[in-house]
Order: structure tokens, then C-alpha cells, then sequence
């Protein structure tokens, strides 16, 4: 038996696997254990499971992941959410769909400390689906826009598929953090395009709400500011050269809990559960690099990527066209699997593909996560949908997918635009790395 065949029975088998619901991590582990034993001995298998699960439990970098998670938690348990809710309300809400674009807006501020897009869908959908069944809005817009909005928390830094992307494809992560500020902005922009012409063709979807005065906007931004300081100091660190991603996570986190402590918002028994709750998905994040860091040598040792990679350049379709192709299956796939998933299981493959084509590392990472994003709301899986869809329990999961599409189109929109204009995501990297 050929390498590169047991590599297609080993993918094969992966896929069923994940189908008997196996959580990935393991799925991966466990293929990635037994082909090696196939292929070179149980030693080498061990040898293999040892090596990598040490190196990926201390690798530094990862520290980034439990830090920005522990931030937000905190923001989450201290109600730092509803003053980013009230501010964006105060902004934009006087506008048709006004209720909406803010829990878009509420949704980009909130993904900038989460790096979650499901955290930023139940933080956001919390506070703003009630308050958009009490004005009346359509089901359909309301759902939409938060599953919609809380995709933006894979993409806007800290990025938790960023920060996996950089350690499966050894790409710097505040490269990567970079070029995912002004793509977010994008999508942001588009989701709010998309609310304001739902809402002109059918008023009734989304009414416009209360035209506040100057001095209501800004006392309604003040009680957003602290968390927003954080946000632009963190980020801005990075930008700045003052911080590496990992300080500037560790110093967002500190200075929330500071923060949160100082304002009263939360005490140590929401400390203590916000950090039982970052221990409980770093350990999940954890287990799903080292399984897809079983995994990977495994499929190197197959030649499964290079095999994949003479196949799709044998199409003659050019870079563009097999970009395109890449991309497909990554829709395909994210009707079945979570962002997670499709990003440690496709990326080891595609990507020495896609930069032998010629293609930026750092673009394709972002190019990626967009994809991604899309599939988290796109049926029969779409996580966002079923978080959201604990918030509005009285809406069918039909009307949630309905609310979503007009989403996935402008998510089509941004995609391209970036896939055409590539300074977009590669802008502020390059600019601030030279």
C-alpha cells in the first residue's frame, strides 16, 4: 500500500470519525497515531505523540490563547458588553435598522477582546435580541445580524483562528492580527450597508429608534470607554511595537480584571468562574493543536499534500482558478464541520499549495478565516445560527438561516473585494513590519 493511498483512507477515516461525533482533537490524534504506527513502528509513533504534545503545551506563543479568552470572559461576567451595545446604539440608532448596525457595531467592539466569534454571538445576542423584539424588528433581521455580527470575532484580532493559523503555518501572529483589523472593518461596514437596505425596503423589519442628543451619545459612550482603552491599548501596542501579542494579551487581561474589580462589576467569585471557564477552552484549543500536531508529520510522511497539490495545478486552471477551487471545498466543508476543524485539518494541506502558486501567506491566512467565517452560519451546522438560537428560542431555526443570507452575500462582497484588492488585509502588516 502506497503512502499516499493510506493517506486517503487515513482522511477517509478521519471524516467518519467526526461523523460519529469523536471530538476532533482526538479524531486527529487517533489517525494520526495509528498511521504512523503503520508507516514507521510504534516507536516512531510514540516518539511522535511525545515530541509533539510537549512542544506544542510549551510553546510560547500559545499563551496568547488563554490570555485573550480570560479577557473577555471577564468583560463578558463584568457587563462590559452593554455599555459597547448602548454606545453603538447611541451612534447609529437613530437610523432604519438602527437597533441592528449597533449590535453589528456591538458585535466588532466585543471581538476585539474575545477573539471568539460564539462568545461575541452570546454576549451581543443577549443584550440585543430583547431589546429588538421589544421594537418590534422582524425575527429574521434581528437573528441575522447577531449571527451574522459574531462572525466577526474569528476574524477581528485577537483572532483564536489567527493565532492557530500562525502556529500550524509558522507565520507571525502579529503580522496576522494586523491584517485582520481593516478586512473586519469591511465586513462590518457591509453587514450595516445590508441591515440599512433590509430596512428601507421593508421599514417594518427595522425601525429606526430615538434620535439621542450630543450629550446623551456621549454619556452613553462613557460607559464604554474603559473597555474600549483596553482594546486600542492592547491592539494598539501591538501595532505600535510597543507589545508582542502575547504581552499585549497578558496586559488586556489585567488591566479588565483591574478594571472590573475597580468599578465593582465583578467580584472573586465571577473571577474565579470566568477563569474556570478560560482554563475549560484553552484546554479544548490545547488538545486540538496537539492532535493536529499528530496529525500533520503523519500526512507529511503520506506525501498526501504534494500529491493534492500536483493534482489541483494539473486542472490548468491557473493560481486564481485553483484559489477558487480551494475555496469551494472550504464552503462544502463548512456545512459539516466547525471553523476549528476546517482550519488545523485543510490548512497543513493547502497551504503549501497555495504559496507555491505564488500566493502571500498572510493574505491566504486571512482569506481563509473569511471562508470560515461564512461557514459558521451557512446550514446544516452553522454554529453561529444554534448559539443564536439559544437566545431567541421562540424563533424557528428556518427564519434564523433566512436572516443570515443576506449576511452570506455581503460576506461574498468582502471576500472578493479582498481576494481583488489584497492591500486590504496586507495594508497595516506590511506597513507596520516594512
Amino acid at each position: 500500500m502506497s503512502g499516499t493511498f493510506l493517506g486517503v483512507i487515513a482522511i477517509a477515516g478521519l471524516f467518519a470519525l467526526l461523523i460519529l461525533r469523536t471530538p476532533v482533537a482526538f479524531a486527529m490524534l487517533i489517525v494520526g497515531f495509528f498511521g504512523t504506527w503503520m508507516l514507521r513502528g510504534l516507536n516512531s509513533a510514540g516518539a511522535v505523540l511525545i515530541t509533539e504534545t510537549y512542544s506544542t503545551v510549551s510553546n510560547d506563543s500559545l499563551i496568547v490563547v488563554p490570555m485573550f479568552i480570560l479577557l473577555g470572559k471577564v468583560a463578558s461576567r463584568a457587563g462590559f458588553s452593554r455599555g459597547l451595545y448602548d454606545a453603538a446604539y447611541a451612534w447609529v440608532g437613530r437610523f432604519r435598522g438602527g437597533l441592528a448596525s449597533a449590535s453589528v457595531l456591538g458585535c466588532a467592539a466585543f471581538s476585539a477582546v474575545s477573539g471568539s466569534s460564539v462568545a461575541t454571538a452570546i454576549t451581543i445576542g443577549k443584550v440585543a435580541l430583547p431589546e429588538m423584539k421589544r421594537l418590534g424588528y422582524s425575527s429574521g433581521l434581528a437573528t441575522g445580524a447577531v449571527a451574522a455580527g459574531g462572525t466577526l470575532g474569528f476574524l477581528i484580532p485577537p483572532s483564536t483562528g489567527f493565532v492557530l493559523y500562525a502556529i500550524l503555518t509558522e507565520e507571525s501572529i502579529g503580522r496576522l492580527f494586523m491584517a485582520g483589523i481593516l478586512p473586519g472593518l469591511l465586513l462590518t461596514v457591509l453587514f450595516m450597508v445590508t441591515i440599512w437596505i433590509i430596512a428601507v425596503r421593508d421599514p417594518r423589519a427595522g425601525p429606526r429608534g430615538e434620535d439621542m442628543s450630543w450629550r446623551a451619545r456621549l454619556k452613553a459612550s462613557s460607559s464604554s470607554a474603559p473597555l474600549l482603552a483596553v482594546i486600542v491599548l492592547s491592539i494598539g501596542g501591538i501595532y505600535a511595537g510597543v507589545f508582542t501579542p502575547v504581552e499585549a494579551s497578558a496586559v488586556g487581561a489585567a488591566l479588565v480584571i483591574l478594571i472590573a474589580f475597580g468599578m465593582r462589576a465583578i467580584g472573586p467569585r465571577g473571577l474565579w468562574d470566568a477563569v474556570l471557564e478560560t482554563v475549560k477552552t484553552s484546554a479544548m484549543l490545547y488538545m486540538i493543536m496537539v492532535g493536529a500536531n499528530v496529525l500533520n508529520p503523519f500526512l507529511a510522511m503520506t506525501d498526501l499534500p504534494r500529491a493534492l497539490g500536483s493534482t489541483l495545478t494539473g486542472f490548468g486552471l491557473g493560481s486564481y482558478g485553483t484559489l477558487v477551487l480551494i475555496l469551494l471545498t472550504y464552503v462544502v466543508l463548512g456545512m459539516f464541520l466547525d471553523g476549528l476543524a476546517m482550519l488545523v485539518l485543510t490548512v497543513p494541506m493547502f497551504f503549501p499549495v497555495v504559496t507555491g502558486l505564488g500566493f502571500d501567506p498572510i493574505w491566504f491566512g486571512v482569506v481563509v478565516v473569511v471562508v470560515i467565517e461564512m461557514g459558521m452560519i451557512t446550514p446544516p451546522v452553522g454554529l453561529n445560527v444554534f448559539v443564536v438560537k439559544t437566545a431567541a428560542q421562540d424563533v424557528p431555526m428556518a427564519t434564523i438561516f433566512r436572516g443570515v443570507t443576506p449576511f452570506l452575500l455581503a460576506m461574498l462582497v468582502g471576500l472578493a473585494l479582498i481576494i481583488l484588492v489584497p492591500q486590504i488585509a496586507l495594508l497595516l502588516p506590511n506597513s507596520m513590519f516594512g
